[in-house]
């Protein structure tokens, strides 16, 4: 494996990390900011790195069609574009195979795209995928080409694509070679249902690779049901690799996780509810719209190490939003991530201290409402 991953602390099915990659220290539970078009929507990097955050996201399949692979590698990578020097990991572009299903055709060889851009015809196989990902944009840890198959599913057509997937992961691992300054995850597949979990991580394991994520989750199933399949699948995987849930989530999920043994996150959440006026603080979401912070002079949430929860009162950010002013998704927006990188931050304490469990209760009690 190109990246050690050491194992500090557990507590429970808990563990605390660190992912060592050659762009530097990824310490787990770790979330990533989602830079879907080569950017954390309404923020800069120097922002990002100040909220804390180790390591960010890129989406294979919106880069291929804009600016183009090749175009990104003639201008250096994703790192230098975007003017990020710490690790990136880049999703495949198999989540849109299931989001996108409108505009795309999937076969055993390769998912056919139309462009929601232009309409142009684009074809991602696990191989162009690799190749994208590795070489085109420089990824730190790539993505193998997966089916993400919708909710809900029936057993028979979520085994069929757990078997693709896995059909693809070889094809992935051949494609991506062995490398000393990249990393390779595989996807274990298999919606809801235990044995297929079982099944897509044995045949992954046979494979072997870097790190492994659990794909085909938060895609309409709920909170309970998704900490249903946490309380098996990430026990299939092996303990001594990164675990990485993919698109997750809201806090609280983040928790759940994290209690059953996941190490990595990644989810558009705190920018998209930012810039629709949804702040998360650790006594749960507000929604600044509401007229009760007309005149609220308190900070955001001074708790959060951030300039935009402790230095601008509720009423001026409720006032940009209700303005509909680009300044108050700026701040959410920042906010936001900020207290994402806080929470996971708190968790890695708490699990070190061995006080996870109390922690949990403790943030239960504030994020679910009974």
């Amino acid at each position: 494996m190109p990246f050690p991953f050491d194992i500090k602390a557990t507590d429970g099915r808990a563990r605390t990390g660190v992912l060592k990659t050659a762009r530097g220290d990824i310490r787990t539970p770790a979330f990533m900011p989602v830079g879907t078009a080569a950017t954390v929507k309404a923020m800069t990097v120097d922002q990002v790195k100040q909220t804390g955050a180790d390591i960010l996201l890129g989406n294979t399949y919106h880069l291929m069609l804009r600016p183009g692979p090749e175009r990104m590698e003639r201008l250096g990578g994703l790192h230098k574009f975007m003017h990020w020097d710490k690790p990136i990991l880049t999703d495949s572009g198999g989540f849109q195979v299931m989001s996108l299903s409108g505009i795309s055709k999937l076969t055993e060889e390769a998912v056919t795209f139309s462009s929601h851009i232009d309409g142009s015809k684009h074809v991602l196989t696990p191989e162009r995928s690799i190749q994208i990902q590795a070489d085109r944009l420089g990824s730190d840890i790539v993505m193998q080409l997966d089916e993400c198959v919708a909710w809900p599913a029936e057993e028979k057509r979520a085994r069929q694509g757990m078997e693709l997937s896995a059909r693809w992961a070889v094809r992935s691992k051949n494609a991506f070679g062995t490398r000393d300054t990249q990393a390779l995850f595989g996807i274990q597949q298999g919606s809801t249902y235990e044995n297929l979990r079982k099944e897509s991580s044995e045949r992954l394991q046979e494979i072997g690779f870097d790190g492994y994520a659990l794909g085909g989750l938060a895609v309409g199933e709920g909170h309970e049901a998704m900490c249903e399949v946490l309380d098996f699948a990430p026990e299939f995987l092996p303990k001594d690799r990164p675990r990485y849930l993919m698109g997750v989530g809201k806090p609280i999920d983040l928790v759940e996780a994290v209690y059953r043994g996941v190490d990595m996150f990644d989810c558009v959440l705190p920018t998209r509810a930012g810039r629709h006026g949804q702040a998360w603080t650790w006594d749960g979401p507000v929604n600044i719209k509401n007229a009760r912070f007309a005149e609220d002079e308190s900070a955001l949430d001074p708790m959060v190490p951030c300039p935009a929860s402790q230095d601008y009162s509720r009423a001026y950010l409720h006032h940009l939003i209700r303005a509909d002013e680009i300044l108050g998704k700026i701040l959410l927006s920042w906010h936001n991530i900020a207290f994402f990188q806080a929470l996971t931050a708190a968790m890695r304490d708490a699990i070190e201290k061995g006080e996870f469990e109390q922690f949990r209760k403790d943030f239960r009690a504030r994020h679910i409402k009974t």
